[in-house]
């Protein structure tokens, strides 16, 4: 498919379907609305009319307009008030406007829709990320699709002459966002932490970065008695991934981003049981795939920042080797930590990597994980808890996820709950009480960052949709990447 900036004006434009913004409640028939509705016999206000369209956002109507016609078919999507457009709002009616056009077969695709804060580049990359991240299918894992209508070959963004670099940048953006996707949805015997390793392999060949796998005995001379005691009932080896993309000339910046790598969760000892939703703990990998898909855009991209990719990959299994309820293990900082869950066990091998990050001399660090059930119950399945002492860095990440279209929420970083995690026999717990069980999570990961500025997002609800979110089907969202992309590019 491509998608290409067209200077061709609305009402010259030919092939299968032209689709067309509309602003709610302005839904006029003046200028060129008007010529176009003349132009096919008033079927265009009467369809207005019959399906009571208003513009509500992401709504959408279509028709066809008659033979002989040098268009086929017309849709038109919502926008929402024209006060209160935002530039997700161009995304997601890019998407609806693709899912249409591609169920009506349409090979060739014109597209109106409206800028965004007289900014043509930026919105010319949503329109194409919308489009792409609406249409991508993962189909690796069925003997044959079940979806059967063909491609759309090609999209014209009219009005957007000139915008090419903007949508080549979505372009390497949504690679990302489709890596982490394919990562996450892959079940667990088809995404080991070998396989993330071979996959930051791979794009370090393909882009330029320098890699290092930290293999477990690497990580004992390091000390990483919290990442390797998750690690140690495993029959797999652990993987430390350190992919690092450097510019060529002096960096701007040097930050660091960390993603729980937890190929596979049962719960160790602590046993995931009935009704927890263990058959999706393929997912709890989510925060390394983020980390490895805006890699993948970082490499493309080549901004002048040095950027650290980091995760700590491997299963938490059970055997005669597994970690007990109530072990001691020492981090790299020299931290002693009672487990007092084994299923508590993503925050153990994020500590390591926050002591890693910690003494490469950054800017910043962001770590996202799949971490917490307990930030689902506060936020819902949409919204990642972002936690910071930084308001730097919050506002930063805030910023980035708006453009991104990715929601996340500042929660507190209640000092007094670290009281839940202090322990008798050890420096802390890695569990608290009940409530407020993702700010002691956050709590937590704060013992293992002692001079950078950080940020912990916990994706666990985003991470994966259980419907059709408006940008893809059920399952792997990608979330994630384009916010973290965003971060690194921001000036």
């Amino acid at each position: 498919m491509a998608i290409q900036p067209s200077d061709t004006p609305l009402l010259e434009w030919a092939g299968d379907t032209l689709a067309i913004g509309l602003f709610e409640d302005a839904v006029d028939f003046t200028d060129e609305l008007a010529t176009l509705n003349e132009k096919f016999g008033g079927i265009l206000k009467e369809l207005v009319a019959e399906e009571k369209f208003t513009g509500k956002a992401n709504s959408t109507i279509f028709t066809r307009v008659g033979a002989g016609s040098s268009i086929k078919k017309v849709i038109f999507v919502g926008l929402g008030k024209a006060e209160a457009l935002k530039l997700d709002t161009v995304r997601r009616a890019a998407a609806a406007v693709a899912k249409v056009a591609k169920k009506q077969k349409s090979k060739t695709l014109g597209l109106s829709l409206p800028l965004w804060n007289n900014d043509p580049a930026a919105t010319a990359q949503a329109i194409a990320e919308g489009i792409q991240l609406a249409l991508y299918q993962d189909t690796r894992f069925k003997s044959e699709p079940e979806d059967k209508d063909p491609e759309i070959e090609s999209i014209d963004l009219l009005g957007f002459s000139g915008q090419e670099a903007a949508i080549a940048r979505a372009n390497q953006i949504v690679s990302g966002v489709i890596l982490a996707r394919q990562l996450v949805a892959a079940p667990a015997n088809a995404v080991t932490p070998i396989t993330l390793a071979e996959t930051a392999q791979a794009i370090a060949k393909d882009h330029g970065l320098q890699l290092e796998i930290l293999e477990r005995e690497d990580c004992e001379k390091l000390g990483m008695g919290a990442f390797l005691g998750v690690a140690q009932a495993s029959d797999l080896p652990p993987k430390f991934i350190h992919l690092t993309y450097k510019p060529e000339g002096i960096p701007k910046k040097k930050l660091a981003i960390i993603g729980k790598g937890l190929t596979f969760d049962s719960g160790g000892l602590n046993i995931k049981g009935a009704g927890s939703g263990i058959e999706t703990m393929k997912m709890d990998m989510g925060g390394a795939a983020a980390t490895l898909g805006a890699a993948k855009a970082i490499g493309q991209l080549k901004p002048e920042v040095e950027v650290h990719f980091i995760s700590a990959a491997t299963e938490n299994m059970i055997s005669g080797h597994a970690m007990h309820p109530g072990d001691i293990l020492r981090a790299s900082n020299g931290k002693t930590i009672e487990v007092n869950n084994t299923d508590a066990e993503g925050r153990l091998t994020l500590a390591d990597a926050l002591v890693f990050a910690d003494k490469l001399g950054l800017d910043a660090i962001v770590d996202l994980a799949t971490l917490t059930g307990a930030c689902v119950i506060a936020l819902g399945d949409d919204i990642a808890g972002l936690y910071t002492p930084d308001d730097a860095v919050a506002s930063q990440l805030e910023k980035a996820a708006e453009t991104s279209g990715e929601k996340v929420w500042r929660m507190p970083m209640e000092e007094k709950y670290f009281e839940g995690l202090k322990s008798g026999i050890a420096d802390m717990k890695n569990t608290g009480p009940r409530p407020g069980g993702s700010i002691t999570a956050a709590l937590f990961l704060k013992q293992f960052v002692k001079d950078t500025p950080w940020a912990h997002l916990d994706i666990a609800g985003p991470v994966w949709a259980d419907k059709d979110n408006g940008y893809n089907n059920a399952g792997a969202t990608g979330y994630g990447v384009r916010t973290l992309v965003n971060w690194v590019l921001a000036e």
